[in-house]
């Protein structure tokens, strides 16, 4: 493409949303990758779009805000990519006190929150243990299959003039007076105005090549798929304590228990998370923990065979909250990463808000909590 009005980095989720939210702004835009369509966290996420996993503050108004927006962009595109609004249930093993004061606070906020005694959460689940007896039901939360939904955008935006250039790795940038210019690539030259950082878990990378910093890092995580079975779960069912380890900053290996199923019939099991790297070695004691924890949630899960295993990486901030705005050094470069394991869920308010702000009008909020430049006393 000759002349784009901006260049978005990333073919995942997050990219995608960004690209097809700037061509509806008027914007002739171009997505390069360095592999393929979803290939990066998009491919091995599960879908979720979540508000239940989050506290009050601004990753909630977020997380609200671009709920929405998946199914106003379902209409958009006119492909439903598996979206769906099948709710998530929370479950609390023994005291429930932590779980009810955050469905308390989160219902003041926007959040749609059933509180569940045993008979109304065997109700929602039937195939769940017996001895379970609370939890939270949050019918706002809803899942997409995340692939097949960055490919679906990614077409709109071409249908719409854009253009997409894969298997190109970004080398560098020509800036000049503090401002971006072009992006260099394996496979050519790019000259645009506006770059969109949306790189996942090399976004530190991107930056760094830019002279910038952007305190992303991964953290990987395993997800375990089993063969198709009868709808034995049928919301997102998760304990309580997941919430605490979305939120935790401790390297070490953390696993609590989500379980859903998809439409196909298989069922998805998580999750883990940990700091290694980009060390993407099959961890066999990770896979048995995780399977005892879904079995313990739903027993009626050890008669059913384990399919595969497969692993990805999150994109970590320091802070737990995404990188949303441009760069505190270099003009025209913009971030929309660091969201680890929400970006799913995320990715079509980060682009909203890049995009308004971009053009200069009022957002559903204020992005300057998400802006890139709190990092920037780091190098200062």
């Amino acid at each position: 493409m000759k002349n784009p009005d901006a260049i978005v980095i990333g073919a995942g989720i997050v990219g995608a949303c960004a690209a097809l939210s700037l061509t509806n702004a008027g914007f002739k835009v171009l997505i390069i990758d360095r592999g393929t369509v979803a290939s990066g966290t998009t491919g091995a996420g599960e879908g979720n779009i979540l508000v239940s996993d989050k506290d009050p503050g601004p990753e909630l108004t977020l997380a609200l805000r671009s709920r929405d927006l998946w199914f106003e962009m379902q209409e958009d595109v006119g492909d439903s990519f598996e979206l769906e609004a099948k709710g998530g249930v929370v479950v609390a093993r023994s005291d429930n006190s932590q779980l009810m004061a955050l469905a308390r606070s989160q219902s003041e906020h926007g959040v749609v929150t059933e509180k569940l005694d045993s008979k109304r959460l065997h109700e929602l689940e039937p195939y769940l243990h017996p001895e379970l007896s609370s939890g939270v039901f949050y019918p706002q939360d809803a899942q997409c299959q995340p692939m097949l939904a960055a490919a679906r955008i990614i077409q709109s935006v071409i249908a719409r003039g854009g253009e997409l250039v894969m298997r190109s790795k970004v080398l560098g940038f020509t800036i000049a007076d503090d401002s971006i210019k072009s992006v260099k690539t394996s496979t050519g030259e790019y000259s645009a105005p506006i770059v969109i950082n949306a790189a996942g878990t090399w976004a530190g990378e991107i930056a760094s090549l830019a002279g910038s910093h952007l305190p992303v890092a991964p953290r990987r995580g395993f997800i375990l798929v089993t063969e198709p079975a009868p709808q034995y779960i049928f919301h997102k069912v998760y304990d309580s304590d997941y919430v605490v380890n979305v939120a935790s900053s401790d390297a070490d290996l953390q696993t609590s228990t989500v379980v859903e199923g998809t439409r196909s019939g298989t069922i998805l099991i998580g999750a883990s998370r940990e700091r290694v790297g980009f060390d993407s070695t099959m961890n066999y004691e990770i896979v048995r923990k995780l399977a005892a924890q879904a079995t313990s949630l739903f027993p009626i899960l050890r008669d059913v065979q384990l399919l595969r295993v497969y692993r990805g990486f999150r994109p970590y901030a320091p802070d737990h909250l995404p990188l949303i705005g441009e760069d505190y050094k270099v003009k025209g470069l913009w971030h929309s990463a660091g969201h680890e394991g929400a970006g799913i869920g995320l990715a079509p308010g980060s682009a909203a808000l890049i995009t308004d702000t971009i053009l200069g009008r009022p957002s559903f909020m204020d992005p300057a909590v998400f802006s890139p430049k709190r990092f920037a006393e780091v190098l200062l």
